[in-house]
């Protein structure tokens, strides 16, 4: 495709929704990169602006629209605020998609980004053995000595750091065997569900599936774990590669469509968001985007679902401070940012107290933080002074992405030293559920 298609076809996809903005300025306050670098191309009008005169031709796309829309976090906090309900996250896509076709065709894609993206997250045999490593590397005691002599900062510079971010793994035993049906621990199944395990969650967090799965019993439900399902392929559409995330897309959706339920579990804000939204990938295959929006329709977060049952068996009392970093798209794109807070609320001994800017992004974005590091932790220090105010005892997140990024807030500008942990862990806790 030449460039002047490539322009061509930008403006067939974005040139209606763009236009739709009226440049009111409504989204201004609720943009953290306008908020950190003070700049109208740092703003969702201005981003958009710039997307409008790419597809006139008016401006060059790698030169004049790659680093502003690079520099947005895809926190979606504009769709809410915006009046007119212009589609910001579907503009930006389009952009992405644009950037990265160009940057292929220039040879100018960043190599290891790509083997990531396409070698690792698509391939779960792969996830597998990067998470059979880091086990290792854990249990052999490697970990220490690497970081007695803070190897990973020297090793990668600043985002060696996150490294101190990542999660203890407890034992393999607690990894989710896929193709199995998992029985509800109560007399009765109430509901029969399938979960989703992400690519970072069965890889790192396994800890967490784990806890999902057990709350998901013990509230009552049969768990179904399909054995093909795959990465969810967020992070390629935040990276513009749109044909890899219809790949992923297509082999979530036969997956899953052989399980008669009527839920699936997420239990990562970036992954439910995507999963929400995989009828959009498929505009003129209508077989594929029936299936989808059938799927799509299934998809809710484990606190929306625990929230419906209202079955939680609370054994212990859990006397903490504890405050709450929203998944940007558990609330913006999903519309479930209400039911974390009310779980919280409810485990008893807990004093929960809210973050004065709870609804702003804490700089995560998927692996914005690693490609961005200096403006991601711009906005990470400010959300981390709040934090301090607080001093919570716990800081609680729902989604891997936040909590790598609240765990490295924690480390670098924390104060009291709160523990960070996802909302399903905290639940687990309460509900006597424990790992080794």
């Amino acid at each position: 495709m030449s460039n002047t298609e490539t322009i061509e076809a930008l403006h067939k996809k974005t040139y209606d929704e763009v236009s739709q903005c009226i440049q009111c300025g409504y989204c201004l306050p609720a943009c953290p990169t306008y908020a950190s670098m003070e700049t109208e191309s740092a703003s969702p009008r201005g981003r958009i602006n710039l997307v409008k005169m790419a597809a006139e031709g008016k401006i060059d796309i790698l030169e004049d629209l790659k680093e502003p829309i690079d520099l947005c976090l895809g926190c979606r906090a504009c769709e809410v605020a915006c009046p007119v309900n212009v589609p910001y996250g579907s503009i930006l896509e389009h952009a992405k998609e644009t950037i990265h076709d160009m940057e292929v065709r220039g040879k100018g894609n960043n190599r290891f980004k790509d083997f990531a993206l396409n070698q690792l997250f698509m391939k779960p045999k792969s996830m597998k053995r990067s998470s059979d490593l880091y086990y290792f590397y854990q249990k052999s005691g490697l970990q220490k000595v690497a970081r007695s002599v803070n190897l990973p900062e020297i090793a990668v510079k600043d985002i060696g750091a996150f490294e101190k971010a990542l999660p203890r793994v407890p034992s393999k035993k607690y990894q989710i065997e896929r193709g199995k049906r998992y029985p509800a621990k109560t007399e009765k199944a109430v509901r029969t569900v399938a979960l989703f395990l992400g690519c970072i969650n069965d890889a790192v967090f396994y800890h967490v599936n784990y806890y999902t799965l057990e709350l998901l019993r013990l509230s009552g439900c049969d768990v179904y774990v399909p054995k093909e399902q795959n990465c969810c392929g967020a992070l390629h559409a935040h990276q513009g590669q749109t044909e890899q995330t219809k790949k992923l897309a297509k082999e979530n959706l036969l997956a899953f469509e052989e399980y008669e339920v009527d839920t699936i579990i997420t239990n990562a804000g970036g992954c439910g968001a995507i999963l929400q939204e995989y009828d959009h990938l498929f505009t003129e295959a209508k077989e594929w985007k029936a299936k989808a929006k059938a799927f799509s329709g299934k998809i809710k977060d484990i606190s929306e679902v625990l929230c419906s049952l209202e079955s939680l068996p609370f054994q212990e009392r859990l006397d903490a401070v504890v405050t709450y970093q929203p998944s940007c798209h558990l609330n913006n794109v999903q519309k479930a940012g209400a039911y974390p807070e009310k779980l919280i609320r409810q485990i008893p001994g807990i004093k929960y107290m809210e973050l004065p800017s709870k609804h702003s992004c804490c700089a995560s974005g998927g692996v914005y933080n690693i490609q961005q590091y200096e403006e991601s932790m711009k906005i990470l220090g400010s959300k981390m002074t709040e934090v301090n105010v607080i001093e919570p005892d716990i800081v609680v997140t729902s989604n891997p992405g936040c909590l790598i990024q609240m765990s490295h807030g924690i480390n670098t500008y924390g104060e009291g030293q709160p523990e960070s942990i996802h909302l399903v862990e905290l639940l687990a806790r309460a509900c006597g559920i424990k790992v080794e």
